[in-house]
């Protein structure tokens, strides 16, 4: 009936948890089948589980997902109430031995009183003569009972005095057993003398305590192993001491493993690693046996489990004290990540083995070992910045293949073009080795994973990387941020980088480490199956954008590799804009002193726009060898350089000023010369492939604001303009003599553009 019950409750907290929301106010109905003490569980599984296999999958898996939830519940209460679980649990064993104590003392307390209250026991010898029994046979009844005890009593303190001196332990505990049931029946029919009793009681006391200090001793000798060991602490048990016992079995242990750590010897091991193992097998074998045998002994009580847990704790912070001492701290200031991480793992390996066992002590472990690998991870960073920055002061900013690294003896190994794989790519000598040493220091990134140290790993080599950056940006000659960021990095002396073929090697660096090369070492931080580092740079790339905390990253390191991008443009802008002497290329006088000289007017592009596109066209032959299967970043490059040289002149307040309120006004051959500049503009851009939105949107409000400076003085710009084609076919003659291809005699573009010039002249002089 109970078990129906029990069944009936549980299937309707189910039904009240699962029907709570859809139902409302009929859950009571619903549960009335339940309520029925003839309720038969089978028969209505088998009348009402009509669910299809779909609501059979979603109520498993609502199930599985309370399950895990009410499991983290779980551990966060534990984590959270544990020391106070364990604190209370050893306040109520402490509390349980005074109060047996207690107990112990009224008893004897109370039996001595009684004795001295009854005096001498006088007429105990009472008899009903209802009984039927003659007197006699009563008497010699009584006579015989009282000498066998009276020899019992004689005999029993000898015969424990020879049972623990010969340590036959298991005869004394059952005697010890007999001699307490002999009190607990003379205390029953008083038939014992209340002296005699406690002469009783204290010699059993005595002989208790005597056994017990046996047993103790025994189990403190260093000498006691295995089987005999746990039968000492079962025997202790047994006689009521169970703290005793248990807090001996603990401390034989640590004896143990403390006296076979006198032969190790951290001096006498070739590397931290090897200690490390070492002492870890030593220190949890003792943990895991010591867990064993409390599990045997005490079983699952909870004062014993709780103080299993905190000696386990307290050992493995002991262990971790010394592998910090001896191994991790060496390594750890030197900067040798790798063999900080090897130390982590092993001593993770054996502490997780404890797992099995009830005792998760890896927690521990990663909280002591944590800050001796962020040093680690610092000066591994700090290593890679200071080499990186070494290099790059004798960088010549030529872009080669890779070499290979014997990482055992740390000699280069040319590799040849031929044999090169799509994870090798022309790289500068600096970047090579930075890509190299950030790939080596990604090798060994467990611990970091375990510790949670992934995100501050990837902030460090984007400070880095962001250091690597600052160095290529002071090797752009007559670069702004120079003395800005001269104390950026220990090493500020960095070889300039003087032709455009080298500056742009300098992209090339910091573009190809931030796209693909760094992103392909942070994929190991990840929670990716390794093999998934095989796959191609599409794939990995793929799984990139899939993490947020990554494609942030990713996005922090593009945004450093923008800044060198600017730097590059608004330098090539200010080349061209700018002389030596500081005097524009680009001034409204070009455009409004055109109508004073209209006899000698050459429709071509202005000449600063034609360097533009021979700039361009230099810098996109030069980009198309350096970026193969990566011309989506030239053309990008391309784009931001045009739209800088656009963005000056539409920002530029002193040549707008000169064109509204200028000496003279702005004329129909000044604005046909504008018109015909920024359409050059457009059409070389169009062409390359490298013709923005925002590019055509600046260009356009350029035309607007000088058309509007036009129409003040009272003509019509529109009027005055030629078709585009006309400017089309300017534009394209223009872009085949500055590239240098031949061009036809008798082409369309020619007859063309003759005809259009003459008619423009025709229009403008009526």
């Amino acid at each position: 009936m109970a078990t129906l019950k029990s069944s009936s409750s549980s299937i309707s907290s189910r039904s009240r948890v699962m029907k709570k929301e859809s139902n409302g106010p009929k859950v009571e109905e619903g549960l009335n089948p339940f309520k029925y003490d003839k309720f038969d569980p089978d028969a209505y599984v088998h009348n009402n589980c009509s669910l299809n296999d779909r609501e059979i999958k979603q109520l498993c898996s609502y199930l599985v997902d309370l399950k895990k939830a009410s499991a983290e519940e779980m551990r966060r209460s534990v984590y959270a109430n544990y020391a106070a679980f364990i604190r209370t649990s050893k306040e109520i064993s402490d509390l349980e031995g005074e109060l047996s104590s207690i107990r112990n003392l009224l008893s004897t307390q109370a039996a001595l009183i009684h004795g001295l209250a009854e005096g001498v026991n006088i007429d105990s010898l009472s008899i009903s003569s209802s009984d039927g029994l003659s007197k006699d046979a009563i008497l010699n009844s009584e006579y015989r009972e009282t000498s066998d005890l009276d020899k019992w009593l004689v005999e029993f303190p000898d015969l424990l005095d020879v049972l623990l001196a010969e340590r036959r332990i298991d005869e004394a505990l059952a005697a010890l057993d007999e001699g307490e049931h002999v009190v607990f029946e003379a205390k029953q029919r008083k038939s014992l003398n209340p002296s005699v009793l406690l002469s009783l009681q204290n010699s059993i006391t005595e002989r208790r305590q005597k056994l017990a200090d046996q047993l103790a001793e025994a189990a403190c000798q260093p000498s006691t192993r295995g089987a005999e060991l746990r039968a000492s602490i079962s025997a202790l048990k047994r006689l009521g001491d169970g703290p005793r016992a248990h807090s001996l079995l603990l401390n034989a242990h640590l004896q143990r493993y403390q006296y076979n750590m006198q032969n190790l010897r951290s001096s006498s091991t070739s590397y931290g690693g090897a200690y490390t193992a070492a002492l870890a097998q030593l220190v949890f074998s003792a943990v895991a046996q010591a867990a064993s045998d409390s599990l045997s002994i005490f079983g699952e009580e909870p004062a014993y489990t709780s103080e299993l847990v905190m000696w386990a704790t307290k050992q493995t912070e002991a262990f971790a004290l010394l592998v910090k001492r001896h191994a991790l701290a060496s390594s750890a200031a030197a900067g040798g990540l790798r063999a900080a991480a090897e130390c982590v793992q092993i001593a993770l390996g054996h502490c997780s083995l404890l797992e099995a066992r009830g005792l998760a002590l890896c927690p521990v472990l990663l909280k002591l070992f944590r800050p001796s690998v962020e040093q680690a991870l610092d000066a591994n960073l700090k290593r890679i910045s200071e080499s990186t920055a070494a290099l790059a002061a004798a960088d010549d900013w030529l872009l080669t293949y890779p070499t290979v690294a014997n990482r055992q003896t740390g000699r280069l190994t040319s590799i040849s073009v031929g044999n090169t794989t799509a994870f090798q790519h022309k790289l500068t000598s600096s970047a090579h080795r930075f890509n190299l040493m950030v790939q080596d220091f990604f090798e060994d990134v467990g611990p970091l994973l375990s510790m949670q140290l992934g995100g501050q790993a990837l902030e460090g080599l984007f400070q880095v990387f962001n250091s690597y950056v600052n160095m290529l940006v002071k090797a752009l000659p007559g670069s702004m941020e120079e003395e800005a960021s001269f104390d950026d990095s220990g090493n500020s002396i960095v070889r300039m980088a003087e032709t455009e073929a080298q500056q742009i090697a300098l992209l090339a660096n910091a573009s190809l480490l931030s796209d693909e090369l760094l992103p392909r070492a942070a994929m190991k931080l990840s929670t990716i199956n390794q093999a998934a580092y095989k796959d191609d740079n599409r794939r990995t790339s793929d799984r990139q954008n899939r993490h947020p905390e990554q494609r942030e990253w990713r996005r922090r390191l593009a945004g450093s590799v923008d800044r060198l991008k600017d730097t590059f443009c608004r330098q090539h802008a200010l080349d061209l804009i700018f002389t030596e002497e500081g005097d524009s290329h680009l001034t409204a006088d070009m455009y409004i002193n055109m109508d004073g000289n209209a006899d000698e007017v050459e429709w071509l592009p202005s000449l600063i726009f034609q360097e533009l596109f021979i700039k361009l066209n230099r810098m996109s032959n030069i980009a198309a060898d350096m970026f193969v299967g990566r011309e989506r970043f030239a053309t990008l490059l391309l784009m931001r350089l045009t739209e800088t040289v656009i963005l000056w002149l539409s920002e530029d307040q002193t040549f707008w000023d000169d064109i509204n309120q200028g000496p003279r006004p702005l004329g129909p051959l000044g604005l046909q010369q504008f018109y015909l500049d920024m359409k050059f503009v457009v059409s070389f851009a169009s062409q390359g492939r490298y013709l923005s939105r925002n590019l055509q949107r600046i260009v356009n409000e350029i035309i607007s604001k000088a058309m509007s400076a036009f129409s003040t003085t009272g003509l019509d710009p529109y009027s005055e303009l030629p078709e585009d084609e006309w400017f089309n076919e300017l534009c394209q003659d223009a872009m085949e003599r500055l590239s240098g291809k031949p061009k036809e005699v008798n082409s369309p573009t020619a007859s063309v553009s003759a005809q259009s010039i003459s008619s423009v002249r025709s229009h403008s002089s009526s």
